[in-house]
């Protein structure tokens, strides 16, 4: 059941260019801050990997801190109590204890300072394109295994990562347990960015009668790798209501959460839906 005691959300939307070190990136998320406190903004959100884009392990692994001696989240704990506002912190590389594999991982912070729920992506780019071109996030991360639904005065909302965003049975699990907003923080790669990046964020917008929220990295990053960008909002109708185009920056919009229960009370798929046998 979707439900909530706040209907209206104020978003700012960052997209960045995150730099090879975590202190530059603190110093860039702290201008976005600064503009966030003028506008009175109930929450902000950033997109993937904000603390750090870089593709050398043995640079990243002085550059990565643990989840709970983190600096970067240190720093958004603070500028949360500060400016009075939520934060959605895309996501953050981290080292947990006793494994050599990072997790590539969701912080949700309220306007306290505290951490309400943490996500850790669950699925993984590994791919194998022939011509020796290989990809394989799984060399450097590990898989997150629970799916994260975050409650708040505005409802539920459902934490996701990147390349979860081609598992839509992900989506469809947070809709029918109420989610009002779907979070989807990415650093999409051109191509697949031309061609995929917009479809999929209305197609998980409107199978699931949700607000889709979609920070991203753009540009050239100090690693070499090029990112998409065009964050983009999505409301549950399927409609682009904010699009950042291709350079970095924040976009503020006003969310009306009483969008979600028309859309659902005029398409009740969630509702409608049916258990069918399987040919397989």
């Amino acid at each position: 059941m979707t439900e909530f005691s706040k209907a209206n959300l104020r978003v700012g939307m960052v997209q960045m260019t995150s730099a090879a070190n975590v202190a530059k990136n603190i110093e860039a998320v702290g201008t976005f801050f600064d503009q966030a406190e003028k506008e009175n903004i109930d929450l902000i959100c950033f997109p993937e990997c904000t603390n750090l884009i870089q593709r050398d392990r043995s640079k990243a692994i002085h550059e990565i801190s643990s989840g709970d001696q983190n600096p970067f989240i240190d720093y958004c704990r603070s500028r949360a109590v500060e400016g009075n506002f939520w934060i959605h912190t895309g996501s953050v590389a981290v080292r947990d204890e006793g494994n050599e594999l990072f997790s590539n991982r969701t912080f949700l912070i309220d306007n306290h300072g505290e951490i309400v729920c943490q996500y850790d992506k669950i699925h993984l780019f590994d791919v194998d394109l022939g011509n020796g071109r290989v990809h394989r996030e799984s060399r450097r991360y590990q898989p997150g295994h629970r799916a994260v639904l975050c409650k708040t005065d505005w409802g539920q909302w459902g934490m996701s990562i990147c390349y979860d965003l081609r598992f839509p049975h992900l989506y469809r699990l947070y809709a029918k347990a109420g989610a009002t907003i779907l979070f989807i923080p990415s650093a999409f790669t051109v191509p697949t960015g031309e061609m995929h990046w917009e479809v999929l964020l209305r197609s998980r917008a409107i199978e699931n009668g949700c607000y889709v929220i979609a920070s991203a990295q753009c540009g050239h990053h100090e690693d070499g790798r090029v990112t998409y960008g065009h964050s983009m909002i999505v409301n549950p109708w399927g409609e682009v209501v904010a699009d950042a185009g291709p350079d970095p920056g924040i976009l503020f919009l006003n969310l009306d959460l009483n969008t979600v229960l028309e859309n659902r009370q005029s398409i009740p798929s969630l509702n409608n839906e049916r258990e069918f046998l399987s040919p397989i």
